[in-house]
């Protein structure tokens, strides 16, 4: 998957070392601090928007590279995206960080829509875009023009596809949210009640109009199977990550998809921790490793303390 996929690729590494008798080593803390300095990794899924002092060292510390995610985000104004700040602190530390492009479906209807979004990814493919995401919008927020939510699958969004392919260019894929954006947020050791209380817009529970969460990981797992010649990497474990089992199956059926876990650590960890243990190891070389961590707001603007915290 040249110059792609090929540079973003690292292993989750969940599964503690073990003796030859395949009981747990004394010393495998000391050798777990080890690996995480001299393993190399690279966060598929990170939102350093804004430069930091202390990032080099931190990046050197943890032998680590990291690849920044762009997000667009319509609102009555109109797009809003992080791609030109983006670029700016690649061109900064061009040995740290790689880019991920965006796309959502804002005027869909209109006839050169597909042209006018690949012109885009063209050039922001030439300025270093190693990849391109998708995410929530489709199927959750925006509609088209007879006020239908886009989903994934629509039809209008092959031409994107298929020049992706051609470029060998993969998708980051953040369809869809987690089972319980369609429950009650009625217990605070939920591991999303704090996001659903902050963003109140994506609780479907609360938006009957937006689809159901059956629908919207239909409409994905249909957009998969009718591209399986593009790489696609389901973020946030496809939004599956409230059962390992759902994201196996996705992975035994499309060859052509991985996963990543960010922000969703606290669903793996309600799970049975071997039926997780077990699919962490059967999949290792389907599953990259993902934090959604990032920087919000330039360096000027923080404190000391705040700096610290971060």
């Amino acid at each position: 998957m040249k110059n792609s996929i090929c540079f973003i690729v690292a292993i989750v590494s969940l599964m503690a070392c073990k003796s030859r008798n395949g009981e747990r080593s004394s010393d495998e803390p000391q050798q777990a601090f080890i690996e995480q300095e001299t393993v190399k990794k690279i966060d598929v899924h990170a939102h350093y928007k804004y430069e930091r002092d202390y990032l080099p060292a931190f990046f050197k510390k943890w032998n680590m590279q990291g690849v920044l995610v762009d997000v667009s985000i319509s609102d009555s104004i109109g797009v809003n995206r992080s791609w030109g700040e983006y670029v700016a602190h690649t061109k900064v530390q061009p040995d740290m960080f790689f880019l991920c492009s965006s796309l959502i479906g804002v005027d869909i209807d209109k006839p050169d829509f597909a042209k006018k979004v690949i012109t885009r990814l063209e050039q922001e493919i030439l300025s270093g875009a190693r990849m391109v995401k998708v995410w929530k919008n489709f199927g959750m927020v925006t509609k088209d023009a007879s006020g239908n939510f886009i989903q994934i699958d629509d039809a209008r969004l092959q031409p994107i596809w298929d020049f992706l392919r051609a470029r060998h260019i993969p998708v980051m894929a953040h369809i869809g949210e987690p089972i319980q954006a369609w429950r009650p947020l009625d217990d605070p050791n939920n591991p999303h009640y704090g996001y659903y209380t902050d963003h109140p817009e994506y609780h479907a529970y609360q938006h009957p109009e937006i689809p159901s969460y059956e629908t919207i990981i239909s409409a994905r797992d249909n957009w998969i199977a009718n591209n399986p010649d593009l790489k696609i990497l389901c973020a946030h474990l496809g939004s599956m990550s409230h059962d390992v089992a759902m994201v196996a199956e996705r992975l035994d059926k499309f060859p052509h998809i991985y996963v990543e876990p960010a922000a969703r650590f606290g669903d793996l960890v309600g799970q049975d921790s071997d039926k997780v243990r077990a699919f962490f190891e059967k999949y290792q070389d389907r599953i990259m490793f993902g934090t959604d961590y990032g920087t919000w707001g330039p360096q000027n603007g923080k404190t000391f303390e705040e700096l610290k915290t971060e």
